[in-house]
């Protein structure tokens, strides 16, 4: 750098710290860093395999090794690692936003040291420090414009395409970018002090569990429950009866065994892989498999208005003349004193505006001087009509200020602004005789499906509320022709608790304050969805249930979102939400399955264990009914289903007692076979249990077909992959009792039989199921 090289000062009032106050201040204040508090990755991983649903998985691995089940036991193992695995992944991303985010700050910085201009490496900043701000480089840390002009880009910050004119006095953050001019600032704050520092330490702090995680721990939770009671009466029982060690250990291994959902947590994430597919073949693509099921139960949206319900383009939509002038003139006037070209986009959308207007041939532009931040005008030169005349375009306030006073004029452009539209003025005149020839309206228009994207949120049951940093009543404009009714809060005090019914529209907000407002919601009981494009949107986006960062985000929002749009606009939060829905029932319909079934299965052992003396169910019979029934079911995550109407939401209670009532008339089907296999057939024990397989695996596939609907089993077609998988198991198992393979033989006419009963009790339970459903209001 020049300056550097001569060792000029900037004059008597900037003489920059001395050597002796900044080591001072940099004890004080510390680098101007932001620390890295990235747990260890032992540690990480750990906690991965100590949580509750792992533990009981291990607990399954465990009970097969001991049975001498290795391959079931490495299958479970792997589905462990790759649960842990993909969560660490998950988590990591928080660590990457913030790595993101880094990669934004300034290497280097030219700062007043000493009387004289250096580069030093810009950690080494300190509050108080004297820097310069030139063309292309990036704002070191959060500064106070002294002098200068200059066009600050904030979109790695704020997702603003449009740049903001700078002048003294202006605050900028670290981050932003100098497209234009040359300033020197005043470091106002460093380091995890700056905006910066305090979205990074936000993006850490930042943490929701996931309404799927809830689910998984508390069905689990129930399962133990309910099934660790019945496996203690089942072993106390066959203790009383004074059965030998070696029926009882079996036995009790096999009841712990039936009672862990060893597919559950794979089945979560099965479902939203395929969801996630789905989504990606139309334009949305989640970053973490949880955001599809926190779709489905999303009731609640923030969106910015920038960007996301408008086109985030300035346009002319309204021209108003004054008395003696037409709206032609205006424009062409307005034309005259805008630049030919560059960044700024009140230029660009005059320049538009005025395409068609011909402009006078005896016109000729003599100078211009472009829009000043300090005057906020630009100006132009003309000769016109062999005379020298002066334009005036800028904001309506200050170029009033220069004209005649009109009334009427200033009685319009404040009815304009009550519309929410940016105002300028247009004058012409000679000298300092300046006159108002008329207004420009200009507005960031909303986009043309915003409106109809509203409607489809609501009429989803999703209640969407407005987060925009723009004056209220240029957001009360924007949220009035998108359908956004409601109340307009400029945030001031934010309440621990808000609703949509208090506030439809926050406006004026700081990027730093969404996050504020999405814990809010999160209080009062909301599952949130935030849309943001910015860096500084970051923590807001991580703190939400369902970060969404939109199609023009930074790479530091598409970090911390859950979903990111490749397209404009919020047709890819519909398809998220259907896709979501879809994702939602398909689990749902596994869940229930996999209850019914737990808490029939401890049961039946009880029953056979009392009719029979023995244990109806060897442990290489539990290990083959678990792994054909768990992997038909985990079909389920294909399956054709209808999405629901309203957000989804996890009601446990409901869906444990379905389960429960379900599961004991399943249990009655299967006492049925069993005692007429007994008293009726005068089977054998080993045939018996024979039969007892068979039995469960037709009884499976009946339940599954019947809570596979919300309606009635036949009111929709399953997907190919639930009919293949079905087929297989249908096949498999009456070939393997036929044959006798690993098992007693069993006579095809009792195969059949059971078959056909199980056809019969699929009817009945799915009569059983919609009464169910219908009282406890499951959709």
């Amino acid at each position: 750098m020049s300056d550097s090289a001569s060792g000029s000062v900037t004059g008597p009032a900037l003489v920059g710290l001395g050597s002796v106050e900044v080591a001072a201040r940099l004890r004080q204040f510390g680098p101007n860093a932001v620390d890295d508090a990235a747990p260890a990755l032992w540690r990480a991983l750990l906690g991965k395999f100590l949580a509750p649903v792992p533990c009981l998985l291990e607990a399954a691995i465990v009970l097969q090794l001991i049975l001498g089940e290795y391959l079931e036991a490495g299958i479970i193992a792997v589905l462990l690692v790759f649960n842990a695995v993909l969560g660490l992944v998950q988590e990591g991303r928080a660590q990457a936003t913030v790595a993101a985010l880094k990669s934004r700050l300034a290497l280097n910085a030219a700062v007043l040291r000493d009387r004289r201009w250096q580069v030093i490496a810009a950690s080494r900043l300190v509050p108080g420090d004297i820097v310069k701000l030139s063309l292309g480089a990036i704002v070191p840390a959060d500064v106070q414009l002294i002098s200068g002009s200059i066009l600050v880009d904030l979109s790695m910050l704020t997702g603003e395409s449009v740049p903001v004119e700078a002048a003294s006095g202006f605050e900028a953050p670290a981050g932003a970018l100098i497209r234009r001019g040359e300033a020197v600032a005043q470091v106002t704050a460093t380091g995890a002090r700056t905006k910066f520092g305090r979205t990074a330490e936000l993006v850490r702090a930042a943490k929701v569990a996931s309404s799927q995680q809830k689910a998984v721990l508390r069905v689990v939770v129930y399962l133990a429950a309910i099934n660790g009671a019945l496996a203690a009466a089942l072993i106390g029982y066959a203790i009383v009866r004074r059965l030998p060690a070696a029926e009882v250990i079996p036995l009790g291994l096999i009841a712990v065994l039936a009672s862990v959902p060893v597919a559950l947590p794979a089945t979560f994430t099965l479902a939203g892989a395929v969801g996630a597919q789905a989504l990606g073949r139309k334009g949305v693509l989640p970053t973490r498999l949880s955001a599809v099921d926190e779709a489905a139960a999303m009731n609640l949206l923030c969106v910015d208005k920038t960007g996301t319900l408008t086109s985030n383009e300035l346009v002319v939509t309204r021209t108003l003349a004054m008395a003696g002038h037409d709206e032609g003139e205006v424009l062409v006037l307005a034309r005259l004193a805008s630049s030919d070209g560059g960044l700024d986009t009140v230029d660009a959308a005059v320049r538009t505006a005025a395409a068609r207007q011909i402009s006078p041939t005896a016109t000729a532009l003599l100078s211009f001087t472009p829009f000043d931040p300090g005057l906020k005008m630009a100006e132009a030169e003309v000769l016109a009509d062999g005379e020298h005349r002066r334009i005036v375009k800028g904001a309506f306030a200050h170029v009033m200020a220069i004209c005649r006073p009109l009334p009427a004029a200033t009685a319009a452009a404040a009815a304009l602004e009550d519309d929410g539209l940016r105002v300028l003025g247009v004058a012409v005149g000679v000298g300092d005789d300046m006159q108002l020839v008329g207004l420009l309206a200009l507005s960031d228009p909303p986009r043309p499906e915003a409106a109809g994207c509203i409607a489809a949120l609501k009429e989803m049951g999703i209640q969407v509320v407005m987060v925009t940093g723009d004056a209220p009543k240029t957001a009360a404009a924007v949220a009035r022709a998108v359908g956004i009714d409601g109340p307009i809060h400029s945030l001031r005090s934010l309440p621990p608790r808000v609703s949509p019914e208090d506030v439809a529209v926050f406006a004026a907000v700081l990027p730093e304050d969404k996050f504020h407002i999405v814990q809010a919601f999160q209080r009062a009981g909301f599952i949130v969805g935030m849309c943001g494009d910015g860096a500084n949107d970051a923590p807001a986006l991580r703190q939400a249930q369902l970060g969404i960062a939109v199609s023009t985000a930074t790479d530091v929002a598409k970090s911390a979102a859950g979903l990111v749009l490749t397209e404009p606009g919020l047709f890819g939060v519909l398809s998220a939400v259907t896709e979501g829905r879809i994702a939602f029932q398909r689990i749902l319909t596994y869940t229930l399955r996999s209850i019914i079934h737990k808490v029939r299965q401890v049961s039946y052992l009880g029953v056979g264990l009392v009719l029979t003396g023995h244990a109806i169910l060897t442990p290489m019979l539990v290990v083959i009914v678990m792994i054909t029934g768990d992997f038909f079911a985990m079909s389920a995550t294909t399956d054709n289903v209808r999405p629901s109407k309203k957000p989804n939401a996890w009601r446990i209670g409901n869906l444990v007692i379905a389960g429960a009532l379900l599961g004991l008339v399943d249990l009655a089907f299967c006492v049925v076979v069993l005692v007429a296999g007994q008293q009726r057939l005068h089977l054998d024990l080993d045939t018996l249990r024979t039969l007892t397989m068979v039995n469960l695996v037709f009884n499976g596939q009946a339940v599954f077909y019947s809570v596979r609907e919300r309606r009635h089993l036949w009111s929709s077609r399953p997907s190919n992959i639930v009919l293949v998988c079905s087929a297989a198991d249908l096949f498999i198992i009456p070939v393997m009792a036929l044959g006798g393979f690993l098992m007693a033989p069993l006579p095809s006419a009792v195969v059949a039989a059971v078959l056909a009963g199980a056809v019969v009790f699929a009817l009945v339970l799915d009569l059983a199921k919609s009464m169910l459903f219908k009282l406890l209001r499951m959709t």
